[in-house]
Order: structure tokens, then sequence, then C-alpha cells
């Protein structure tokens, strides 16, 4: 008796698990329908491939989730409480609040362009009233209520027959080709660059592609020389520009853009670079300028296109090139780049230096003779120009901290900040470097004829740390704040600019002041003329991941797993306070207002 008792109480605790198995594969299929509004955000396929690649993520991430849900909500309840009426009830409110998270999900992403986490569920509820203008987010979670108690009860009653059919095991391996397939097809397309199957990475929640990038460069094989047949997806909702460009320039003057990487603004001074020093007082100085991002491609994109470094993120940008390029290209300017960045590096920059004529200075020694090697080649090139010309020449030494073999810097000095004795050591050898570049500019700078337009800025800034993946977090203004000076010949007399500007104003400055166009820079950017203080109060710095805020009083801070933290305007102090909400909403707004649903 007591056996028979045992085997009943196991059959009746197989027959809820059998139940609770097809009951979360039944969510996963509502959680697909509710999670086709992601794909109305960022665009539907193009091609038959990217069509069955979508097909098949769809049904193995969804049921994937739904599975998981189960598994840490539901199964543990089974095999504690194995009664049917209680599981029911209970698995239909679990379901329920799962379902109502995956579609408030969407909503945020559809406007803001980001998934839950701390940071967008604070700035949503604060912005609720314009998320939830319409009727049928009330009557929404009432019908899911509804539809998981008629599926919980139907499946109950019929789960005898269910089982007799043997569905399970197809179900599973169907579920399950699926889920490996969709993970192999990215392998093959992250490789081949298909990005009308890589642009929806980060379309649903919780989703981590397998990628095939690390294996095959770890294993000697450049990935960027695998390209892929299949053109460009063209149904993609991105509008850039929303409208086009009028444009008609009265001259054509030449314009160097010189950047380097690691250029602290705090490090322009009469010791350190005597020469930019100078320099800076003879043209347009920028004393609270701030780079878009704090990595080499994000930073050039917010440089080339003049938009928030989030936007570097998506796989649009990959083959549309900026406006900017655009505009040269048409009013027959000749352009180049010179960099010691490879040809793999260069390859993560998309479609920034579309229609450049790169030149590459690999040089064995270090990026300080590379940075040699640049300028000297730069030379050459200024000097076969029968025509306008738009060029970048890219000095890397700082990054590295890196000097010449025999090259006599300066007096090692005490460091006006708090550092650690191997920061310090960092900071002096830092001061070299950049004392380096210094004597390199004011070799190059005197070569450059009176009729360029000159701009020396910082990619990004400096933080005295070897680690290359802790320097790229850092949002501090040490890291973010760098110079800014132009040379404007017969246009615009010396001046101190005293107001914040940002990377996002180079590309409209030289669009309307340049190239003569007079389409409004909303059109095409997110940022205004440097000749004028900027409306916007904030400024946007980083990649959809790991970015920074700065506003007028504090600094707001996101982290990689949606934490946020706010500093004040120095960075010294954490503030224990909410989110500014408005402002916030209109930043993350903007990082969305190109794309229309």
């Amino acid at each position: 008796m007591i056996e028979r008792r045992k085997q009943m109480a196991r059959d009746k605790v197989s027959r809820l698990v059998n139940w609770g198995h097809w009951f979360a594969f039944f969510n996963g299929m509502l959680a697909m329908i509710i999670g086709s509004r992601y794909i109305s955000s960022i665009g539907q396929p193009d091609s038959f491939i990217s069509w069955g690649y979508l097909i098949l993520s769809t049904i193995g991430h969804f049921t994937f989730l739904a599975f998981i849900t189960y598994v840490v909500f539901i199964f543990p309840v089974t095999l504690l409480l194995p009664y049917s009426k209680i599981l029911r009830g209970y698995s239909a409110f679990v379901a329920s609040i799962a379902l109502y998270i995956l579609l408030y999900d969407t909503v945020i992403y559809d406007d803001y362009g980001i998934h839950l986490s701390p940071f967008a569920f604070d700035l949503a509820w604060q912005d609720l009233n314009a998320l939830l203008h319409s009727t049928s987010y009330i009557i929404t979670p009432v019908a899911i209520v509804f539809i998981e108690l008629i599926a919980a009860n139907f499946l109950w009653k019929r789960i005898e027959k269910i089982q007799k059919k043997q569905w399970g095991y197809k179900v599973v391996m169907f579920v399950g080709t699926c889920f490996v397939s969709s993970h192999l097809i990215h392998i093959w397309a992250d490789a081949a660059d298909v990005t009308d199957i890589t642009r929806f990475d980060d379309a649903y929640p919780v989703s981590y592609p397998a990628t095939a990038k690390t294996f095959m460069e770890s294993h000697g094989v450049d990935s960027s020389t695998v390209v892929s047949d299949i053109p460009p997806h063209s149904s993609s909702n991105l509008s850039y520009p929303l409208a086009a460009l009028q444009c008609q320039a009265e001259t054509s003057p030449n314009v160097l853009i010189v950047t380097i990487d690691g250029l602290r603004a705090d490090m322009v001074d009469e010791n350190t670079m005597p020469y930019l020093n100078q320099y800076g007082q003879k043209a347009l100085n920028f004393k609270q300028h701030y780079t878009g991002a704090t990595q080499f491609n994000s930073s050039m994109f917010t440089i080339m296109y003049g938009l928030q470094g989030n936007y570097s993120d998506k796989k649009d940008f990959e083959h549309i090139q900026p406006v900017l390029n655009t505009e040269l290209e048409k009013q027959h300017y000749n352009l180049a780049l010179f960099t010691s960045r490879t040809p793999a590096e260069l390859s993560l920059s998309g479609a920034t230096f579309n229609g450049f004529k790169v030149n590459i200075s690999e040089h064995n020694e270090g990026r300080a003779a590379a940075d040699q090697t640049n300028i000297a080649h730069f030379q050459q090139w200024q000097q076969s120009q029968n025509q306008p010309w738009f060029s970048i020449v890219n000095l890397s030494a700082p990054q590295d901290y890196d000097t010449p073999v025999g090259f006599l810097g300066i007096e090692t000095v005490k460091p006006p900040m708090d550092l650690k004795p191997a920061e310090k050591v960092l900071f002096n050898q830092y001061r070299q470097s950049l004392h380096f570049i210094d004597q390199q500019l004011s070799q190059l700078l005197p070569t450059i004829d009176d009729q360029t337009l000159l701009i020396i800025t910082g990619t990004y800034g400096q933080v005295f740390t070897s680690n290359i993946d802790d320097a790229r977090r850092d949002l501090s203004p040490a890291n973010v704040k760098v110079p800014l000076i132009i040379s404007w010949p017969q246009q615009v007399q010396s001046k101190v600019i005293n107001y914040r500007t940002s990377h996002y104003g180079i590309a409209p400055t030289l669009l309307s002041r340049v190239l003569g166009c007079t389409t409004p820079s909303e059109q095409y950017s997110s940022g205004r003329s440097l000749l004028e203080p900027n409306s916007e109060p904030w400024i946007y710095i980083g990649n959809s991941r790991e970015f920074a805020i700065y506003q007028e009083n504090e600094i707001t801070v996101l982290g990689r797993y949606g934490k946020y933290r706010i500093y004040d305007k120095e960075y010294k102090t954490r503030l224990k306070k909410k989110m500014s909400a408005p402002e916030l909403i209109q930043v993350m707004r903007e990082g969305r207002r190109l794309y229309h649903n």
C-alpha cells in the first residue's frame, strides 16, 4: 500500500512536470508573438537567408527563455507543492508577469533603443505617461492573464492525450535544432560580415549569439578578409540623413585634422607641450571640449558622422558612410588617412573612412616611429596634390607611452594629482611621449600653408594604467576631456572658447562653414556648429553598452550590466540621488531619432 502511494505520487509529479514542459512551450510561442515587436523597431530582413536566420533565432531564443523561466520559478514549486490547481494558478501568474516584462521591454527598446536594466527601468518609470500612451497597454495585460489561465487548464485536461502522441521528443529536437542552427548561421555571418543577419544581435533581450572573429584571429586568420557576396540590407528603418543636404561652397579650402590618441586636455601646457600650447594661443582654443568615446573607432565615428557614440554599434553604419565624406567627394576633394592602425583595426571602423586613400605606417620599433613615418608620408602626399584635399593624420604614440629610441625627453616632475607609485612612472613616461608629439607638431604645422583649415584634437584622453580594457571603460574627465584647437585662416580670429563642445560638432561645422551646406544640422547630426553655444545641456560619451552623460552639475555613468552611478561634475564624489530624468530621456531619444517605425 505504501509503495502504491509512492508510485501514485511519482506519477502525479511526473504528470505535472510533463504539463509544465508543454506550458513552457506554449509561453515560448506567446513570447515569439510579443517579440515580433522588436523586428518592427529595427527593420525587417531583406534576403531569404536572413529571414531564415531570424525565424530560427526567434524560435530558439524565446522557447529557451520560456524554459529557463519554467526551470527557475515553476519546477521547484512542482516538487514542493504537487497540487495541480495551485500549480496551474501559480504558473499562470508567473507566465503573465514574465510576458508583461517582455512587453514592457519591447516598449522601452522601441523608444530608447536599450533593453530593461536598472537604468532603463528608472528612466522609463519617470517617462511612463509618454511610453504607455495607448489603452492597449491596459487591455493587453488582462488578456494575457485570461489566455494563461485558459491555456493552463486546457493543457492539464489533455496532457495524457498529448503524452500518448509522443510529440515531446520531436518538439525538443525541433527547438534544439533551431537554437543550434541559429548560432551556427550567426558564426558564419559574423565572419563573412553579413550585416543583414548581424544587425539583429542586440534586438532580443538576453541574447548572446555565438561569434567566430575571436576564434579565427587567435588561429591566425584575418576575419576581415572573409567577405560575403550578400549585399548590405536595404530594409533598415534608419534614415540618415533625415533630409538631403543642400550645399554650395564659395571656396574650397584644404582641411587637415590631426587626431592624437590619448591626448589629455590638462597636459597641453608650457612644460610638456610648449609648441602646441603656444600655437593654441594664436587660434580658436576650445577649453571645454569632450571626445565622443574612449576608443579610436567610436571616437572617429563621432568626429566624422557627428552622431552619438551609440550609433557606432549599429550595423547599418558598416555600409553607410558619413554625409561629410559624401559631400567632400561631390565637391571633388581628395581624401586621405595617415595612421598606424592595422587593417584589422580599421575594418572595425565600418564605413567611417569610405572614400579615403588609407596610408598605414606599420613599424616594428613602436608607434612613435610609425608616427614619424605618418607625418613624412603626409608631407609627400600634400606636395603632390593639385586639387582640394581633406586629410586625417592620426598619431598614436601617447596611447602606448611610446617614444623613439634615443629620444631626449624632459625632466620628470611630481604629478599634480594623487597617483600610486606605478601610476607616477606612467605619468612621467606619458609626458615624455607628449613632448615627442609636440616636437613632431613643430615640424609638421609650419609646412601647412595659410589657406588650410587645421583642426588638432585628441581622439580620447588618458588614464594612467597599462590595462587597455580599464582605460577603455574609464569615463572620467581625464579620459574624455581633450583639447580642440582650430586654425581658420581669414575666417575666424584667435579666441579662447569656454562653453562646452564635443566631437559631435566637428562635422556640422565643416559642412556648414566649409562646404556651404544650409541644411539644418539636426537633419544629419547630434551636434551643432562649434562656433555657437550648444543648446543641449548634456554630452553623451561612449557606446550603447557603456556610456556617460555629462550634464551641467553631474555625471551619470551607466555600467556594463545596466547599473548607473551619479557623480559630481568633478567626478570625485558619488552622489546619492536619482537620475535627472527629463534630460536623460532627451539623450536616449536622440539615440533613436534617426530610426523610424
